[in-house]
């Protein structure tokens, strides 16, 4: 008896099998945009294994951290480009997904039926921005020290809510070994497994709906539609996707090595330079720009009031959008993600640039 068969008699792989391959990819102008979900779930998949390995030799605390960090990447075998790896496929891992999200905005897949699978990404983006902010820290380095201290800060300007998040994030008054410890346990913890349950939410129901289509297509006969098997005809496709992705990352683990830095040090006073990863800085410059005072709210109120705002507005856009639950594109809400997206590079590049 075969490995197959030993193994198809116990979970009957056929069954899997004959799904994938009865699953069909619409094929059109757009297709390419299907695979940024798919790379998406590899750069996860990557972070997962990568992050895995880092924790055989990482000492969480404020003594142990940096130290294990350098250790790491000096005198383990191959540790260096376990870390570059890791660091690497983090920003893509969060690059690919806001890639991702647009396409879907912009596609109008999160229309009647495919609300939720757009609610599940939006909380997916979230956790993943959570996941980049939660692993600045680790190294504890004074960049990322001081970045943290600036990132609760904003955290601790929220209504209500704001002095119990300062808190809760930095576990006490002040950013300390305490902070360091709660942040590796959400990082390594927490996150890890909601991100899990809800990726596989949304990926039940991205597999239940379907693959959409553009709004213009939809009214198109499905039997005239030209499609794709899902296995093998696309899965191979995804993978070589990923291939070049995990090509990519190695060339710029090698080239673009992230520096260490300095150890943190509390009593030192803030380098020059300190500035948030690439995926906040436009909330940062945003906040930066914002005067002290707006009528009678504080400058850093009203911003933090406005992103959570255009949050809300992001999440319920399926509420709002209802043209394209008749299968029609709204002008209003074309320009709008084009809005958002021009802003988004403004303000990040002038981050870098001032």
């Amino acid at each position: 008896m075969s490995l197959y068969s030993w193994v198809n008699d116990r979970i009957d792989l056929d069954s899997g099998i004959k799904f994938a391959t009865k699953k069909q990819v619409p094929v059109f102008y757009g297709t390419v945009w299907y695979y940024l979900g798919g790379v998406s779930l590899f750069l996860f998949a990557l972070q997962v294994v990568t992050g895995i390995l880092l924790l055989l030799y990482y000492q969480p605390g404020a003594t142990t951290a940096f130290e294990s960090v350098r250790f790491i990447v000096s005198k383990v075998e191959f540790g260096w480009l376990i870390r570059e790896v890791h660091a690497w496929s983090a920003n893509l891992f969060i690059l690919f997904i806001f890639l991702h999200m647009f396409t879907v905005f912009f596609a109008k897949a999160y229309r009647k039926p495919r609300e939720l699978t757009w609610y599940s990404g939006f909380l997916l983006l979230a956790l993943s921005l959570f996941f980049g902010f939660s692993g600045y820290l680790l190294p504890w380095n004074e960049l990322a020290f001081f970045a943290t201290k600036v990132g609760t800060d904003i955290a601790g300007a929220v209504p209500v809510v704001g002095d119990f998040l300062l808190r809760l994030l930095r576990a006490g008054d002040e950013v300390n070994s305490a902070t360091l410890s709660r942040f590796y346990g959400i990082h390594v913890a927490i996150l890890p497994a909601i991100f899990t349950v809800l990726l596989g939410i949304h990926l039940a129901f991205v597999q239940m709906q379907g693959m959409s289509v553009p709004p213009e297509l939809e009214n198109i006969d499905p039997s005239k539609r030209k499609t794709m098997a899902f296995f093998p005809n696309f899965a191979l496709r995804d993978l070589f996707v990923w291939l070049i992705v995990l090509n990519v990352i190695a060339l710029l683990a090698v080239i673009f090595p992230w520096e260490l830095g300095h150890k943190a040090d509390a009593l030192a006073a803030a380098p020059a330079g300190i500035r948030p990863e690439w995926y906040f800085m436009f909330m940062f410059q945003t906040l930066k720009l914002i005067p002290a005072h707006v009528w009678f709210i504080e400058g850093e109120l009203f911003g933090v009031l406005l992103f959570a705002v255009g949050g809300m507005i992001w999440f319920f856009v399926p509420l709002f959008d209802k043209s394209a639950n008749e299968g029609k594109r709204s002008r209003l809400w074309k320009w709008f993600g084009i809005g958002i997206i021009v802003y988004m590079i403004i303000l990040t590049v002038w981050g870098y640039l001032v």
